[in-house]
Formats: structure tokens, sequence, C-alpha cells
């Protein structure tokens, strides 16, 4: 995750940046903005977003490219959906940027690594947890806060492992044997606080969570 500038070739990137302007458009023509209207989930919003750059500037890594920290992505997915989502986290990316965490010339690849990847897999997995178990408080949070959290986060690190083999920029092996373990491990900790998260938006502040009916998981009315 954060590749910096100067790994990929400029094929790889200028394909990154059209696919980047292409999502970024149709993210920003299905972001239902009107939720921001309410004070209390803009604050919420932009105090995401000051959480995941510190957040992100916590990181680890030994080469170039391959650095590991938290991602949020799938906390960021429940409280407004997939396309504030991917916004919230690409303005996180900008946060980092301005920091010098980050290139600017690989931001479209680093944004649909982490925000792209992360969004698409957090949405999915909470629409098939719609879709085939039954909504109790603690499905959601331990599914949709806790394991697809985990599974974001490793499907993030899968995603760049298979863009650095193919741009022959590491070796599978080197990747697999000294990068990709390590996704596991960090697995676990993005799920331990994405459910934490969760688990404190649903009791607390439902409200601020985008598809919680309290009513309907804690009867309230």
């Amino acid at each position: 995750m954060n590749l910096p500038d100067g790994l990929l070739g400029g094929g790889w990137i200028l394909l990154s940046w059209l696919l980047f302007v292409g999502v970024a458009l149709v993210a920003v023509r299905r972001a239902p903005w009107r939720v921001l209207a309410d004070s209390a989930r803009l604050n919420a919003f932009l105090a995401t977003i000051v959480a995941l750059i510190v957040l992100w500037h916590l990181q680890a890594g030994v080469r170039p490219g391959l650095s590991l920290h938290l991602l949020g992505a799938t906390v960021f997915t429940l409280c407004f959906g997939w396309a504030l989502a991917f916004i919230g986290l690409c303005l996180v990316l900008v946060g980092v940027g301005l920091n010098g965490f980050s290139g600017w010339q690989s931001f479209a690849v680093n944004a649909l690594l982490m925000a792209g990847v992360g969004v698409a897999v957090s949405h999915v997995l909470h629409r098939l947890v719609d879709r085939l178990l039954p909504r109790h408080i603690f499905v959601y949070i331990f599914c949709k806060g806790f394991f697809a959290s985990a599974l974001a986060l490793i499907a993030v690190g899968l995603s760049a492992c298979a863009l650095l083999v193919l741009s022959g920029t590491y070796s599978a092996d080197y990747l697999a044997g000294e990068y990709l373990p390590y996704f596991l491990l960090l697995g676990f900790s993005e799920a331990w606080l994405s459910g934490m998260m969760a688990t404190l938006f649903a009791v607390f502040r439902p409200e601020l969570l985008a598809d919680f009916d309290d009513a309907q998981f804690l009867g309230r009315k």
C-alpha cells in the first residue's frame, strides 16, 4: 500500500489515472450529498478523514511500495455508503500526500487500491450479509464490522501484490514469503478496530450508520 512515485511504469500510471477518473465520476454522481447537510453527519465525515490521516501515517515497511498500515474502509462504508466512503478515503490520501507520505504521480493507483478495492469489497460483503443472514445486531457487528473489514484489508493486500507482480516490480515468491503473510496479521488488527467502532456506533450513535435501523435492531421507535 502507498506505492511511491517511480515504482511503476508510465503505462500503469496512465491506466490507473484513467480508471480512477471514471470511478471518481461515478462516485461523485452516486454519492448521497444530502447526508452531509446534517451537521452531525458532516462532523463525523470530517472527523473520520482526520482520524484516518493520522492512522495511515502509522505505517511500517522495509522496501519501496511494501508498507503496511490499517485501512478503515469498512467503517467508512458502514457510516456513509460506498460512494462517500470512496471520496472520503481519496481525501485521506490527499492529506497523506500533503504530509509527504505518498507521491502524487501514483495517487490514482493508491486510491484504486486502498479506496477502490477496500470500499468495493466492504460494500459487496455488506450486501451479501443483508441477503443471506438474519438481521440481528450481532450479525451486523461481527459480519459487517469485524469480518468484512479483515477481508477488505486482505483483498487490498492481494490486489497490491498482484499489481506488483504483473508490473514486474517484485517477484511472486518474494511477495508471498515476505509481504503478503503480514496482511493476515494486520487483518486481525483491522477487524478489531472496525468491530469496536461498529459496536460503539450501533449502541450509542446508530444514526451515524448508513444502513442501521435501530428500531429493528435495538427495538427503538
